[in-house]
């Protein structure tokens, strides 16, 4: 038992008490407990994370059945270490004695050594007791199929025929999807330099400018990558910029832009537009926007504040094109993020919409006639894509639908919905809304 199997353990239960207790997202809560570490320790840290969120209902209902009592809220972090070790039990290959050791281990190093034996027995018992302990929660749907109930009900009632898949997609692991820059190069030129590098690619059906990954690498590891040759981002968010059909000429809004994946692919596929203002809530966050832009060499207005609130921005000069990439639940990007699951509660869903529905009336009217909206979630849940589609048609007679024709997605009353997984892509949700000219 060696600093190197104790300090991940303990830089993961550090960063899940943040998510688990603070509410912090895991991109977030990582961030401080990855600095100090490099090579297979910040690799096993991040898989610790990732894994434990990504199965947390399955695992907590698991500590719960093999507590004699519930942990008190103080000893947060002991019970992020039980999860820990039970994710290292279950779903991955460590051996299972090094598995209790070194979690054991890591009690005493984060200071909670009365806790070192508690944790010792819970896991071991769980060694013995699997096989009972498992038909135990056959019964609990949480459990099962590791997504809190809520959601789970409202997977059902969406998308009766395909629930099951969608649970499935996101308790899987994510592809790593390149974009390439097809102003610098065709996507089978860029494939051929992944070859001589010795990296393994094949391009995503119907994104033009998608290639997915054998396996995830450093970015580092990608030919041209810090000269804005390629971008890490998913084909279902590439699909944005193809949609958004902008022309030379215009004058393009990216509302809620960070991180800027979006905003650099719009700009890579048309550099001739008249101005492109990418506006953002969080201030912080454009900072990410600039960053990714001066890496690909391109430029852009890039402008903090409300998108609900544009009097306090907008310079009274309409949009040509207006991107409203909506805050949502994020519900078809678990697989990516799967602190959703801990962290997103059935009560935001409606003060979602509610913010979706502001922000959408809100932007509107800086749209030109004959102009066009492209309205995008992550979501996979109707409350948030075609429901709101369909009443904003309703209230605005000056809108009307155009129809996306693809050969990917689910076309229902309005909008095109990707389900994850599907064409190895995110769960994503477009609709394209035109003003009368």
């Amino acid at each position: 038992m060696g600093a190197e199997g104790t300090a991940p353990r303990v830089a993961a239960v550090r960063a899940l008490a943040a998510v688990l207790g603070e509410g912090r997202s895991l991109s977030a809560a990582m961030a401080p407990v990855l600095g100090p570490l490099a090579g297979a320790d910040r690799a096993l840290t991040q898989e610790l994370c990732y894994g434990v969120l990504r199965w947390h209902p399955q695992l907590q209902a698991l500590a719960g059945a093999l507590l004699r009592k519930p942990l008190k809220r103080r000893d947060l972090d002991v019970q992020c270490l039980v999860l820990v070790g039970l994710y290292q039990l279950i779903h991955l290959r460590t051996p299972d004695y090094a598995a209790v050791a070194e979690t054991v281990e890591a009690a005493r190093a984060l200071g909670r050594s009365w806790a070192a034996g508690l944790v010792n027995g819970v896991l071991r018992n769980f060694l013995r007791q699997r096989q009972q302990l498992e038909q135990a929660l056959a019964g609990d749907e949480a459990a099962v199929f590791a997504h809190p109930g809520w959601l789970l009900r409202r997977l059902r009632d969406d998308w009766p025929q395909h629930w099951r898949a969608i649970v499935d997609a996101n308790n899987a692991r994510p592809p790593m999807v390149l974009r390439v820059n097809l102003a610098h190069q065709s996507r089978d030129a860029y494939a051929g330099r992944l070859a001589a590098a010795g990296l393994t690619a094949v391009p995503v059906a119907g994104v033009a400018s998608a290639l997915c990954l054998e396996a995830p690498v450093d970015v580092q590891r990608l030919p041209g990558f810090d000269v804005g040759d390629v971008s890490v981002q998913d084909g279902a968010a590439q699909l944005a910029a193809w949609l958004l059909e902008a022309g030379p000429g215009m004058r393009v809004l990216d509302a809620c832009a960070a991180p800027g994946g979006k905003t650099g692919h719009i700009l890579e596929q048309q550099p001739r537009l008249q101005r492109l203002v990418a506006l953002d809530v969080d201030r912080d966050r454009l900072q990410q926007v600039r960053e990714n832009l001066d890496r690909l060499g391109l430029a852009a207005d890039l402008v903090a504040g409300d998108a609900g609130r544009p009097d306090a921005w907008w310079d009274g000069r309409g949009f040509d094109r207006i991107l409203l990439d909506a805050p949502c639940s994020a519900t078809g990007v678990i697989r990516r993020h799967p602190d959703i699951k801990a962290l997103r509660r059935a009560k935001d869903i409606d003060a979602l919409a509610a913010q979706q529905r502001r922000i959408l009336e809100a932007l509107w009217p800086l749209l030109v006639p004959g102009g066009m909206l492209l309205y995008a979630t992550c979501s996979i849940l109707r409350a948030e894509n075609a429901q709101q589609v369909e009443r904003f048609l309703r209230d605005h007679s000056d809108a009307y639908e155009r129809r996306i024709e693809a050969g990917w997605g689910h076309a229902g009353a309005h909008g095109l919905q990707l389900l994850p997984g599907e064409n190895g892509m995110d769960g994503f949700f477009y609709a394209r809304l035109d003003k009368c000219g």
